[in-house]
């Protein structure tokens, strides 16, 4: 498969000490090799792959120095593309790194779009689709365990696994068809139906073993959308502050000062979380507090865990109660905070409304209690299995709906089987699990959810 010669810059935008700009494509070399100038007469084009030089790039028309560079050549196959790499690295600044961009693409290169390196990586073979979806997730990763996650979905370990299955999947049907084309022998039919039985059974469970990761995985990747809840003034905006660790919400003695969610990503024991802030929310005459109040509401019903505020040093009103009926049914952890102060709080009441939802006990003020709260939200969605580094992680929303349309493929597969249904009929589902299996890695997938996946990555990888 022939490109053309792509290139971009590499490095986030702003600056730094070192910026860089990659080309990928045949004519990579040739095009900076115009531009080069490096001690001695030595072209780039008979320099050994994987080197880097040092030199300077020279405007052809003008003849003026444009930058000071170290400029690494690397020849295809052995690149992140499997196409004839070159990366330029220069002065990071917004200026320095544009003019060094615009010429490379004045002298024959044209620029990249979105996720397009990424993108001729799986087209040529390199990685599949599950690989290159990891590359962002890697990027994108704000703890270590979501980086581990993204990191051994880069290294295959999802694809081998489905890679397997799908083998399991051809081989039973290669032994139906031939069962199919040989109808001569009398227990045929009885070997199929049982070979069919057992592959399947086999499929079903590691589809459903992938699942059950399915919850954490997704948590890794997207963060856990955490929202903080409570009466005005109960120590909402001092909670977001303890576990950021910084003061990113005003905190006051004045009721009400929150007028809109704050959102921040925390890291709690490993675990991202999506942490907002609301505003109180209450009955209130304030316009502006109004429209936050509605944003709470709206927030409070996509979150996956409530962190609900009480005041030990007041008594529980029916605003409070009304909170927990608000989060009826939801991931709720109830903090009880201020217990610096004198006890007024019915605890016995609060214990009741609670039901079996963790209970903390904090002091926000003299930094108490956070560390217990910190294992609480851990512990209520890991449980401690996310220690298991042999365990492959299912993270990505789209591979998650794909292995439970498979799974229901399967099943129907097994229910057929034990209804009889003739072996022909069974064949179509246990091909479609065999394709939505594909579909993960790239196998059988349409060229334009391709085309759509890629232009979400950032430009430049």
């Amino acid at each position: 498969m022939e490109f053309d010669t792509i290139a971009a810059i590499s490095t986030p935008m702003g600056e730094g000490a070192i910026a860089i700009v990659r080309l990928s494509g045949d004519e990579a070399v040739s095009i900076v090799d115009k531009l080069f100038k490096g001690k001695g007469t030595k072209k780039l084009a008979d320099v050994p792959t994987h080197t880097i030089h040092y030199g300077h790039l020279i405007d052809p028309e003008t003849e003026q120095i444009v930058e000071e560079v170290m400029v690494t050549v690397m020849r295809g196959p052995k690149t992140f593309t499997r196409e004839d790499v070159v990366e330029i690295n220069c002065h990071g600044g917004l200026v320095t790194v544009n003019r060094v961009l615009q010429l490379v693409l004045k002298h024959g290169a044209r620029l990249a779009e979105p996720g397009e390196f990424t993108k001729r990586a799986f087209l040529n073979g390199r990685i599949d689709l599950s690989q290159a979806e990891a590359v962002m997730d890697l990027i994108r990763a704000k703890t270590d365990r979501a980086m581990n996650v993204a990191l051994g979905q880069m290294e295959g370990r999802l694809s081998k696994l489905i890679q397997k299955l799908r083998q399991e999947i051809l081989e039973t049907l290669a032994h139906v068809e031939v069962n199919i084309d040989y109808p001569e022998y009398d227990d045929v039919e009885e070997m199929t139906h049982q070979m069919l039985i057992e592959k399947a059974t086999y499929v079903k469970k590691e589809i459903e073993r992938l699942l059950q990761t399915a919850q954490q995985g997704k948590i890794l990747r997207e963060g856990l959308s955490t929202v903080i809840i409570g009466r005005p003034n109960v120590g909402k905006s001092s909670l977001l502050n303890s576990l950021v660790h910084e003061n990113k919400a005003i905190v006051t003695d004045i009721p009400g000062t929150t007028r809109d969610v704050i959102e921040e990503y925390v890291n709690v024991r490993g675990v991202p979380l999506r942490l907002l802030d609301t505003a109180g929310i209450r009955e209130t005459e304030d316009v502006v507090e109004q429209i936050g109040v509605e944003r709470s509401r709206k927030v409070l019903k996509e979150a996956d865990l409530i962190l609900l505020v009480l005041n030990n040093n007041e008594e529980l009103t029916p605003e409070d109660e009304q909170l927990f009926e608000a989060v009826e049914g939801m991931d709720v952890i109830v903090i009880v905070n201020k217990m610096d102060l004198p006890q007024k709080i019915d605890m016995e009441r609060v214990k009741e409304l609670a039901k079996n939802h963790p209970l903390v006990t904090t002091s926000l003020l003299h930094e108490q209690g956070v560390d217990e709260l910190e294992e609480a939200i851990a512990s209520l969605f890991f449980e401690g299995s996310l220690e298991a580094g042999d365990m492959t992680y299912v993270s990505n929303s789209r591979h998650i709906a794909l292995l439970n349309q498979a799974l229901d493929a399967i099943n129907d597969v097994i229910k057929g089987v034990e209804m009889g249904t003739p072996i022909d009929i069974v064949q179509i589902d246990l091909t479609r699990t065999w394709e939505l299996l594909g579909e993960i890695i790239g196998d059988t997938v349409h060229e334009s959810l391709i085309d759509q996946l890629f232009s979400q990555f950032c430009l430049g990888k």
